[in-house]
C-alpha cells in the first residue's frame, strides 16, 4: 500500500527514505542500456563528459495558445546564443539539456541546428508545462486522460518530435507549489506512464518540498522508482533537511538557478548534501539563457558559466575535492539520464 503523503513527509526511517533506495535501482530500458537520446541520436553514457542537466536557449512566455514557430528566426537565436555556447565549450562542456518544454518554445529543428555546428551532445525532452497556472498548457489537457496524453509523449520519444526526426531524451513536467490540482495530478500520471514505456527521466519544475514530495508520491503508487524523478528548483526550499529526505528517497535533488543567484548561496546545501553522504543524488546547473522572442534582439542572455568560474570556486575552498566536482558534473547525470525503466 502507498504511503500517505503525511506519512511520507514525516517518516524518517524505513524503507522508503533509508539508503537502500538509493541503491536498489533497477533499468530494463528499451534503448540500450547506458545511452541517451541526443537530438542527433542516442550517445553513449561513457560520451556525456562534463554535462549541464538545465538550460535554456530559446524560451517564449507568450502562452499555448498562441505560440508558434513563425515567432521566432533560427538564424536569429543561433547568433545570439552562439557566443555563450562556445564559451560553454571552453568550459569543457560535452553535454547540454535544453529544458524548454513543449508549447513554452521548444524548437527541435534549432537545437538539431545548434548542435550540428557546436559539436555538444544537445538533449531535448517531451511532457508538458503546468506551472503559472496551467499558460503553458494546450487545452487538451484539461480533456483528455493521463494515459492520452502519455500515448502523445511516448510518440515522440519512439517516432520523433513532430516531423522533425529529432526524438527527446528526458520529460519535462512542471507544477504549481502547493497541493498539486488534478491537471498537475495527471501530468505526473501521464509523466510515470511515459517513463515505463520509454525509460526517460522525469524531470519537474516545483519549488518548495511539499509538491516534490506529492509527486514522489504519485510516482511509486504507479510504480516508478523515486530514482526517475528529479526535483527541478529544490533550491527554492529553505529547509535544507528536506532536500536530503528526498535525496534518500532516492530522488534527484536539482539545484539549478545557479544562472540568475549568487552562487555562494548553494555552496550551504551542497555542504550539508555532501556531509550527509548524499552528494550522489545531486545535481547542478544554471537554467539560463535565453533568446525571448517578445523583446528586441531576443533580449538580455544570461551565460552558463557561472557554475565554473564563480561556485567550483568557492566549493573547493570548502574542501570539495576534484572527485566531488566529477560527482556532481559528469557522474550523476549519467546516472540520472541514461535511458532506463525505474520500476518501483
Amino acid at each position: 500500500m502507498p504511503l500517505s503523503r503525511r506519512q511520507f513527509l514525516t517518516s524518517t526511517v524505513g524503507g522508503l527514505l533509508s539508503t537502500s533506495a538509493i541503491a536498489n535501482t533497477r533499468w530494463e530500458g528499451p534503448e540500450a542500456q547506458g545511452t541517451l537520446m541526443t537530438v542527433l541520436g542516442p550517445v553513449k553514457a561513457a560520451q556525456m563528459g562534463t554535462t549541464l542537466i538545465h538550460e535554456h536557449i530559446l524560451v517564449d512566455f507568450i502562452g499555448a495558445e498562441k505560440i508558434n514557430e513563425n515567432r521566432w528566426e533560427r538564424e536569429a537565436v543561433i547568433h545570439k546564443a552562439w557566443p555563450f555556447i562556445e564559451a560553454v565549450k571552453a568550459a569543457g562542456v560535452k553535454t547540454f539539456f535544453d529544458c524548454t518544454p513543449a508549447f513554452v518554445g521548444r524548437d527541435p529543428l534549432l537545437l538539431k541546428m545548434v548542435a550540428q555546428k557546436s559539436g555538444l551532445h544537445i538533449v531535448t525532452n517531451t511532457g508538458y508545462y503546468g506551472a503559472f497556472n496551467n499558460k503553458y498548457l494546450p487545452a487538451w489537457v484539461h480533456t483528455e486522460t493521463a494515459e492520452q496524453l502519455a500515448a502523445r509523449w511516448i510518440k515522440e520519444a519512439k517516432d520523433g518530435i513532430g516531423d522533425s526526426g529529432v526524438r527527446p531524451g528526458f520529460i519535462k513536467i512542471s507544477v504549481d507549489e502547493g497541493k498539486l490540482t488534478p491537471v498537475h495530478q495527471k501530468l505526473v500520471r501521464a509523466a510515470a506512464i511515459t517513463h515505463l514505456a520509454t525509460g526517460l527521466t522525469i524531470c519537474s519544475h516545483t519549488g518548495r518540498a511539499p509538491a516534490a514530495f506529492e509527486q514522489i508520491e504519485l510516482l511509486q503508487a504507479a510504480g516508478v522508482q523515486s530514482a526517475a524523478f528529479v526535483w527541478v528548483h529544490a533550491q527554492e526550499e529553505a529547509d535544507l533537511h528536506l532536500q536530503a529526505k528526498a535525496a534518500r528517497a532516492g530522488a534527484w535533488v536539482s539545484l539549478d538557478a545557479i544562472g540568475w543567484g549568487d552562487p555562494a548561496d548553494y555552496v550551504k546545501p551542497l555542504l550539508q548534501l555532501k556531509g550527509q553522504q548524499l552528494l550522489q543524488r545531486v545535481l547542478v546547473a544554471h537554467d539560463a539563457g535565453w533568446y525571448d522572442p517578445e523583446k528586441p534582439d531576443g533580449g538580455p542572455f544570461v551565460g552558463y558559466t557561472a557554475l565554473f568560474t564563480k561556485l567550483l570556486p568557492l566549493l573547493r575552498e570548502q574542501g570539495f575535492s576534484q572527485a566531488d566536482i566529477d560527482q556532481l558534473i559528469v557522474h550523476n547525470p549519467v546516472q540520472a539520464f541514461t535511458t532506463g525503466i525505474r520500476r518501483a
